[in-house]
């Protein structure tokens, strides 16, 4: 009997999955739920509870939320990644954690197979099959709703003919939450004009009067809001967005191109995300040279475009993180930001790394680490090549 482990989620596909693979090929499956900030207890268990029921012969939930922070999401932090300048990889970035949990518990089964519900228009079939194929060389991998064009409608039909009861009604939003932001998909986003209505976000604003929140970095890790220390950071991240998110923070559609090659549109709202990516970010300014902003830059477009085409075991990705880490060491201090409806802006940091220090002088006003004939002197030298370009070319006419 072949043993398949499908990566599951309760959903329609993967329950049709569930079910086919039980009754019609009469495999031994092992469902696995990966949580990575999407579930409470409640659903899980109820997912728990839904797998045994379509007969799979173990069903395994794996707590993934720290490991997702500790791998992941702390370098898209460190790097102040954006696809696009818009978009902060939430599910992305969540697909890789759950193909690699997923992974590990086939090997820990040494299952024959391993299964997951993707169809074969979007993204996430490249980054699981890439995944699988990397850390778990020679498993078959299976995926029954690509390979059999099943419509929405053929799933619903069969799982009905076999008594499986679940809601079958389509939400007019389809609805992906993590702890690193939530998508929202619906048919505004299906052409290239359209803004999502207020009802179709998860998070309803629910706060009218503004608010100042201060966060804590230590090393370029949040670990404190608002002077409430946290263990661990994703735990920090999941308080904040009780803060933020009913400001309706974070909300935004993002265009992207697909791993296949087609562009899309997706909503989402990361109210936790993005605030704490700019506070970041704004301390980063404050506490690093020119320089390494400049690298870090170049290295966070890299770092964000190559995770998002799910890449993540490329060992480039550790020479990223590598920089990434070393250039945190004085990335701590607090950061003060206002939040109000639909809006936040950051009003300031103190750290005691901050290179904006009155003792060496003050913008736009006097300095006190160099004289006027410095400045005189330096501007003559910085300029130099380029003053010896324009006298030749202005006087040949560069022959």
């Amino acid at each position: 009997m072949k043993k398949v482990v499908l990566g599951f989620s309760g959903g329609l596909d993967t329950t049709y999955c569930a079910k086919y693979f039980t009754d019609e090929k009469g495999y031994e499956v092992h469902s696995v739920i990966v949580n990575t900030g999407g579930f409470s207890e409640e659903e899980l268990q109820k997912i728990e509870a839904h797998a045994y029921k379509l007969g799979v012969k173990t069903h395994t939930t794996i707590d993934a939320v720290k490991s997702y922070y500790d791998n992941i999401i702390k370098y898209l932090i460190f790097g102040n990644c954006l696809k696009n300048n818009t978009y902060p990889l939430s599910v992305s970035a969540e697909r890789l954690s759950q193909a690699l949990s997923i992974a590990a518990h086939t090997k820990k089964l040494n299952a024959d197979a391993v299964a997951h519900g993707s169809t074969g228009a979007g993204n996430d079939q490249v980054r699981f099959d890439m995944i699988f194929n990397i850390m778990i060389p020679g498993v078959e991998i299976i995926t029954p709703i690509r390979d059999m064009k099943l419509s929405r409608e053929e799933e619903i039909t069969y799982l009905k003919s076999k008594g499986v009861e679940m809601n079958f009604e389509k939400s007019a939003y389809s609805i992906n939450k993590g702890l690193w932001g939530t998508s929202v998909g619906g048919k505004e986003t299906l052409n290239s004009k359209g803004l999502l209505p207020e009802s179709a976000w998860p998070t309803q604003v629910s706060k009218t009067n503004a608010e100042e929140v201060k966060l804590g970095f230590v090393k370029g890790e949040l670990f404190t809001v608002n002077d409430k220390k946290f263990d661990h950071p994703s735990e920090a991240i999941q308080h904040l967005q009780t803060i933020a998110g009913p400001f309706g923070l974070g909300r935004d559609i993002h265009v992207g191109d697909t791993i296949i090659g087609i562009k899309g549109r997706v909503g989402f709202e990361a109210a936790a995300p993005m605030v704490i990516l700019k506070a970041h970010h704004a301390l980063e300014k404050h506490v690093l040279t020119k320089w390494q902003l400049n690298w870090k830059d170049q290295l966070a477009l890299f770092y964000g475009n190559w995770l998002h085409e799910g890449q993540i075991m490329d060992p480039v990705m550790r020479d990223i993180e590598a920089f990434f880490t070393n250039s945190q060491q004085t990335v701590t201090g607090d950061v003060f930001v206002q939040l109000q409806p639909y809006h936040f802006q950051v009003i300031g940091i103190e750290s005691e790394f901050d290179l904006m220090s009155a003792k060496f002088g003050k913008y736009g006003e006097m300095n006190t680490g160099y004289t006027g004939d410095d400045v005189r002197g330096f501007s003559k030298i910085f300029g130099n090549q380029t003053s010896i370009y324009h006298k030749v070319n202005a006087a040949g006419d560069g022959k």
